[in-house]
C-alpha cells in the first residue's frame, strides 16, 4: 500500500500543471487581444446606436453582430468578411421573402427554405460567412415577423456594422508589417530545421530521421495557408489604410516571400520523403552522402539568414550574402560534382535543384536568373 502513495499525487500534480499552463496560455491571448476586443466593442455598440438613433430602426442587433463578425479574430480580409456578412444578408433576406411568397409560413418551409438557402449561398460564393448570414437571413423571414422599417431594414442594419468596422480597420489598424514579419520568422525557422534533419539523416545514414523531417515539412502547410490568408489581410489594410499606405511595397513584398517559402517548403517535403527511400536502398555513396550533408547544412544556414534578413529590412548585407551562398549552392547541384553515380542518387539530386532556386527566389534573385546558376545535366 505504501508503494502506491506516489501514483496517487502524480495525477493531481500534473492536473495543477496542466491548469496553470492553460492559465498562462489564456491570460496571455486575453492581453494580445486588449486592443482588438474595445474596437469590436466600440464597433458594435456605436452601429447599434447609429442604426437606432440616426436610421429610427427598432432593436438592430445585425448592427452590432455584423460589426462583431467582420472584426472578428481571425486572419481573413475584413474587406472580404464585410463584403459576405452585407450580401449575405441582403440576398438571404430576398431569397427568403420570394420563397414564404410562394411557400406561406411555417416549420416545414423554414426546413425547405434554409436548405435551399444553404445551396444557393454555396453555388455562388465559397465562404462561410456568406453561407452563414444568407441562411440566417432566410430562416428569420420565415420564422420571425417582419420589422417595422420593412424586410431589409436588417440588411441594412448589417451594412452600418459593415462600415464601422471598416472605418476602424482604416483609421485605427493594426501595422501590416507585424504579423507578416513575425510568420515569415516562423516559418523560416521551421524550414530551416527540416533540411537540418536532411543534413543528419545523411550524416548518420538513418532514414528515420528523414521521415521525421518530412513529419515537420508536412505540419507546417495549414500554418503556411493561415499565413498567406494573414498577408492578404495585411496587404488590403497597407493598400487602403492611410496610416499604412506608404508600407504597401513592404507588404506586398512579405507577400510574395511567403509564396516562395511555402514552395520551398513543399520541395522539402518531396526531398525528405525521396530522402528516406534512398537511405534505406542504401543508393548514396559515403562521398555522395558527406557532399549531399554538407550542401543541405549550408542550405539550412542560408535559411536562417533569410530569417535575420526578414526582422531586419533595412540590412541588405545579410539577404546579400544568404543569396551568394544559395548561389554557390545552385552551381554545385551536379550528381557528378557530388560524387552520386546511381539512378536513385541523382534523383535525389534533381528534386534539390528546385528547392534551391524557390530560396534563391525568396531572397530576390530573378527566377530566370535563379535558373541558369544550375549547371547543365
Amino acid at each position: 500500500m505504501p508503494e502506491s502513495a506516489p501514483a496517487k499525487h502524480t495525477k493531481p500534480a500534473a492536473t495543477v500543471r496542466f491548469l496553470k499552463r492553460r492559465a498562462r496560455l489564456g491570460l496571455r491571448r486575453s492581453y494580445g487581444s486588449v486592443v482588438q476586443a474595445l474596437m469590436m466593442t466600440v464597433c458594435a455598440v456605436g452601429a447599434y446606436y447609429f442604426s437606432e438613433l440616426v436610421l429610427g430602426h427598432q432593436g438592430p442587433l445585425f448592427a452590432a453582430t455584423s460589426a462583431i463578425i467582420a472584426l472578428g479574430f481571425t486572419r481573413d480580409p475584413r474587406l472580404r468578411r464585410v463584403l459576405e456578412v452585407g450580401m449575405g444578408c441582403t440576398l438571404g433576406i430576398a431569397v427568403g421573402d420570394v420563397l414564404v411568397h410562394w411557400l406561406g409560413p411555417g416549420i416545414w418551409q423554414a426546413a425547405l427554405v434554409l436548405f435551399l438557402s444553404i445551396l444557393l449561398a454555396r453555388f455562388l460564393d465559397t465562404g462561410a460567412i456568406f453561407t452563414t448570414q444568407l441562411a440566417l437571413q432566410s430562416l428569420l423571414v420565415v420564422l420571425l415577423p417582419m420589422p417595422a422599417g420593412g424586410p431589409f431594414t436588417r440588411s441594412i442594419d448589417a451594412i452600418v456594422g459593415g462600415c464601422f468596422a471598416l472605418a476602424a480597420t482604416f483609421l485605427l489598424p493594426r501595422d501590416p508589417r507585424r504579423e507578416p514579419k513575425e510568420d515569415l520568422k516562423e516559418v523560416l525557422g521551421e524550414l530551416s530545421l527540416v533540411l537540418r534533419e536532411c543534413a543528419s539523416a545523411l550524416s548518420y545514414n538513418d532514414s528515420t530521421t528523414a521521415w521525421h523531417a518530412l513529419v515537420r515539412a508536412r505540419s507546417q502547410q495549414p500554418r503556411i495557408d493561415a499565413m498567406r490568408q494573414g498577408l492578404r489581410g495585411s496587404v488590403e489594410i497597407a493598400r487602403l489604410s492611410p496610416m499604412y499606405r506608404r508600407h504597401f511595397q513592404e507588404v506586398e513584398g512579405m507577400a510574395k516571400l511567403m509564396v516562395r517559402v511555402d514552395y520551398a517548403m513543399r520541395s522539402s517535403r518531396v526531398f525528405a520523403r525521396r530522402l528516406a527511400s534512398t537511405i534505406n536502398n542504401a543508393a548514396l555513396s559515403e562521398a555522395g552522402s558527406v557532399h549531399l550533408g554538407e550542401i543541405m547544412s549550408e542550405c539550412a544556414s542560408a535559411v536562417d539568414e533569410l530569417a535575420a534578413a526578414v526582422s531586419d529590412t533595412t540590412s541588405r548585407a545579410t539577404l546579400s550574402h544568404a543569396r551568394d551562398s544559395l548561389a554557390d549552392i545552385a552551381m554545385r547541384l551536379h550528381p557528378n560534382k557530388l560524387e552520386i553515380s546511381r539512378m536513385e542518387g541523382e534523383a535525389l539530386v534533381l528534386l534539390l535543384r528546385p528547392l534551391v532556386v524557390d530560396l534563391l527566389e525568396a531572397a530576390q534573385m530573378d527566377p530566370s536568373e535563379a535558373r541558369d546558376l544550375l549547371p547543365e545535366l
